[in-house]
Parts: structure tokens; C-alpha cells; sequence
């Protein structure tokens, strides 16, 4: 029997953002409410992936093979996948069903979006349920937005970084409607003190950092680097990092692998009780109910 599966592949990149973020995002922002990610990710050579939507999808589904092969189904009709080409379907009640080749798995960026009205969205730019997979050149310029939408999420679901993802899904979308208007990707941007500090908290979720350590790292006053890290993110860096780690227990709970007294020791809390009050604080439910609510679906996200 065929062992099919939403991911686990080796190399994999996988956001999901909590509806809630963009419910108190928007009171402060009204402009989250017009086009936003809710689901973003990366599977490479995505050996026996498969999704089925009995009732469709609420998103707008825009899925990039760069290799192998794959297939979907929407209502009663397949079509196959190739490299190159891309999938944009739009959000629909139709049943769905899609996957990778077995013979030779896609490798595939996808992204799930939505925003206030896709009618009238996907209506004006010819978004349909049967168009079919597209042929493209190799979008370079779409894997760099791409990677620059995922970076800005996985760095935390501040107000900054929420509106560069998505005002950059507008730019992600046009490489794909309009992909002769767009040239290869400009160089990267310089890393900062507050770039770094959260690079340096992403690669330490499992310690306990207080604000004089992360200071002392960039040689700067406590006082004056949470000024600067506030400025720049909204919050303090304490907050922030507490934030950071409750995305990367969200991550290990769509795992039923992980115990939740193992998702809360790998993000350095000795206290799973103590875990437990902080995600329902910060998430609005508590670990088993998110993860009750992300697995009870035995087909999840692609």
C-alpha cells in the first residue's frame, strides 16, 4: 500500500499562521485584511505527498513545480504537473485532489492565500478552477520573494514583518501573471543588530536568554538595545523570543511524534505546565487543542 503523507520530507519549509494573528493585526492595520498568507511552504522531492479537500479549499492555492512531477484533480477532471509549470486555483467548494508523480515526486513552493474579496480578485484576473497547469521559464525571481515572504513570517508574526510577506505576495503573484516584466533579483540586503539578534534568537530557542545577554551580544546598553529592538518589531525582546519559540512549537506539534513535554523542553522549558499556560496565552488554545485542530484532518496542507 501506498504510504501517503502531507510532509516530512527531508529539507522541507512549512509556516502555517494562527487565524488570530491577522484578527488583531487588522484592528491596527486595516491593510492585512486585503490580501494575506495564511499557508506558506517548501517540499522537496515530496516522495508519495498527497492532499484531498472533499469540500474544496477557503484559499486561493498558487503551487510552483520547479522538478519532477505531480498531478491534481478538481472535480472530475486530472491534470498532470510538470517542471516549470504552476498551478493557481482559486478558492472553490469543488472537491480537490492532488499529489505528487510516484515515480518521480515533485519538488514544489506553494503558497495558500486569501483576503476580503477573491471573487471579485480572482474574477479580474482570470483565476479559475479548470485553467489548467501553466508553462513558465525557470522564475528565479519568484523563489527569492518567496524566500523573502517565509524569512519575514519565520522571524515572528510582528506587524512589520506581516505587512513585507504580504505586500510581497503582490510581487510573488506578478512574477507569475507577468513573468516577461521581471529580471533576475537584485543582491541581499545587509544584516543589522536587529536582523542578527534574531537570527541569533531563532538559533537558540531551547536556552533562556535575558535581555542583558542579548545586549552584551551586540555591545550595546540593555536599556538602549531594547529601545532599538522595540522600535524596530513592535515588542520587547524578551516578548519577542518567547513569540519565536511558541511558532517553533506550533511546527513540532503537527508531529504526533513529539510528546508536549518534549515540544516544551526543545524551546527550554523545563515545566510542560508552565508551556502550556504561555501557548494558550499567546495562541488562544491550548497545545493538545492545536494540535487536535491540525491533525484531525489525516490530509492536511500541502
Amino acid at each position: 500500500m501506498v504510504h501517503q503523507r502531507k510532509d516530512g520530507f527531508e529539507g522541507q519549509k512549512l509556516i502555517s499562521l494562527p487565524g488570530s494573528i491577522y484578527k488583531n493585526a487588522r484592528q491596527t492595520n486595516p491593510l492585512l485584511s486585503q490580501l494575506f498568507i495564511t499557508h506558506i511552504g517548501y517540499f522537496p522531492k515530496a516522495a508519495y505527498h498527497y492532499r484531498e479537500r472533499k469540500k474544496g479549499c477557503d484559499d486561493n492555492i498558487l503551487i510552483y513545480c520547479l522538478s519532477g512531477k505531480g498531478w491534481y484533480m478538481i472535480g472530475n477532471k486530472k491534470y498532470t504537473v510538470g517542471p516549470n509549470q504552476f498551478i493557481h486555483l482559486p478558492a472553490t467548494s469543488e472537491y480537490m485532489l492532488y499529489g505528487a508523480d510516484e515515480e518521480d515526486p515533485w519538488t514544489i513552493y506553494w503558497v495558500h492565500y486569501s483576503g476580503k474579496d477573491m471573487a471579485t480578485f480572482n474574477k479580474s484576473l482570470s483565476i479559475k478552477e479548470k485553467n489548467g497547469p501553466v508553462n513558465i521559464t525557470f522564475n528565479e525571481k519568484a523563489i527569492g520573494i518567496w524566500d523573502n515572504m517565509y524569512q519575514s513570517l519565520e522571524m515572528g508574526y510582528s506587524k512589520d514583518n506581516l505587512c513585507n510577506a504580504n505586500l510581497c505576495l503582490y510581487h510573488f503573484l506578478a512574477t507569475f501573471f507577468y513573468p516577461e516584466k521581471h529580471l533576475k533579483s537584485a543582491g541581499e540586503r545587509q544584516p543589522d543588530v536587529i536582523n542578527s539578534t534574531i537570527h541569533y534568537m531563532r538559533s537558540n530557542l531551547q536556552k533562556r536568554i535575558n535581555i542583558d545577554e542579548f545586549a552584551a551580544l551586540n555591545h550595546l546598553s540593555a536599556s538602549y538595545f531594547s529601545s532599538l529592538f522595540r522600535k524596530a518589531t513592535g515588542m520587547p525582546p524578551g516578548d519577542y523570543f518567547i513569540q519565536l519559540k511558541m511558532q517553533k512549537a506550533c511546527q513540532m506539534l503537527y508531529d504526533p511524534g513529539f510528546k508536549i513535554k518534549e515540544v516544551a523542553y526543545s524551546i527550554g522549558y523545563d515545566d510542560p505546565h508552565y508551556f502550556s499556560r504561555i501557548f494558550k496565552k499567546l495562541m488562544g488554545i491550548s497545545p493538545e487543542q492545536y494540535r487536535y485542530l491540525r491533525t484531525k484532518d489525516t490530509k492536511p496542507h500541502s
